[in-house]
């Protein structure tokens, strides 16, 4: 059984992630840490946790817990997987992996020297969206890809989430490591290595129109991939309107996609269009957590490991260096 404790257990916990852990087979959620013991206390009651802390080396020794969730922000990251590692706990964390390339390189090589397990929680891989997307371009059915292109845009964050402790945190570099883009291009670039692997040039310019905030809030990026494929993204923060689209163009057809915003593959070859429809998940998390379960148990291969999560995280420099 792998008993899992929680290290801040705030929103992204509460649908996307916390209670999937006690629906996975061999899996419970035995503890839940946050620096607000009140907090902490009245997370671990609303969702019949045993246990709560307002330590996170408390949860980290607690004898129970064999297994450690860690869904604070970017920024305390790489000291918290440390310390689990320290203690030899296998960890599973959030994205971003850390906050830049070399914390990320740094949490990597200390789980390789204690072999201790930790996976990366990119979990959208494991969707079953990203699971046929994959299945399509791998049967050949758009031909050889040539091209991949993305635009995501979002309005500017209003007046009330630039106060909001919430929200607060993931415009600040300090500790999202670079504003809105760390926070949801790692999603989407990701879903980029684990569809067309390692790349050999990756290039990019960030920049603040809108200052905001102070961080960029328009992030252009390039990357040509070892096998030839070249993906060119645009991510502006300051838009009038929000828009999310990918498509992957091939030889023979191309494919539509939403990251955020929908459920739909759409697949176009010559005129015709076949349409592909998935329904939400009420965990996003909970595929991505039953396969952490089945490696943390011995039963399977690593869904994403450190090396994997580090390289993204040279991605989002190189891009928006």
């Amino acid at each position: 059984m792998i008993n899992w404790g929680i290290i801040g257990c705030g929103d992204v916990t509460e649908i996307k992630s916390g209670p999937a852990f006690n629906k996975v087979p061999g899996s419970k959620l035995v503890a839940v840490m946050r620096r607000n013991a009140a907090k902490a206390e009245d997370y671990a009651r609303r969702h019949g946790v045993p246990r709560w802390y307002a330590d996170a080396e408390e949860l980290i020794h607690d004898d129970e817990v064999n297994a450690i969730y860690i869904a604070t922000p970017p920024s305390s990251h790489e000291a918290y997987a440390l310390a689990a590692i320290k203690a030899g706990k296998p960890v599973y964390v959030e994205k971003p992996m850390t906050v830049n390339y070399a914390a990320a390189q740094n949490l990597a090589k200390a789980a390789h020297v204690a072999n201790v397990k930790l996976t990366v929680a990119h979990y959208r891989r494991r969707w079953p969206l990203f699971q046929k997307l994959k299945e399509l371009l791998e049967g050949n059915i758009i031909g050889e890809v040539r091209l991949v292109r993305l635009q995501f845009d979002q309005q500017p964050p209003t007046a009330a989430q630039l106060s909001d402790e919430k929200y607060l945190w993931r415009f600040d570099p300090a500790i999202s490591g670079g504003g809105l883009f760390h926070d949801l291009a790692p999603h989407q670039l990701d879903i980029l290595y684990y569809l067309f692997g390692s790349a050999k040039v990756v290039t990019g310019l960030a920049t603040n129109q809108g200052a905001y905030y102070n961080a960029p809030d328009l992030v252009t990026g390039t990357i040509q991939f070892n096998n030839g494929i070249v993906f060119n993204g645009s991510w502006c923060f300051a838009a009038a309107e929000p828009n999310d689209v990918c498509e992957i163009i091939g030889s023979k057809g191309s494919i539509r996609f939403s990251f955020f915003s929908g459920h739909t593959i759409e697949q176009k070859i010559i005129g015709e269009i076949t349409q592909f429809n998935f329904s939400p998940l009420p965990h996003v998390q909970q595929p991505m957590i039953a396969e952490v379960v089945s490696y943390f148990s011995g039963h399977s291969a690593n869904p994403c490991s450190a090396e994997e999560g580090a390289e993204i995280m040279r991605w989002i420099g190189q891009i928006t260096k």
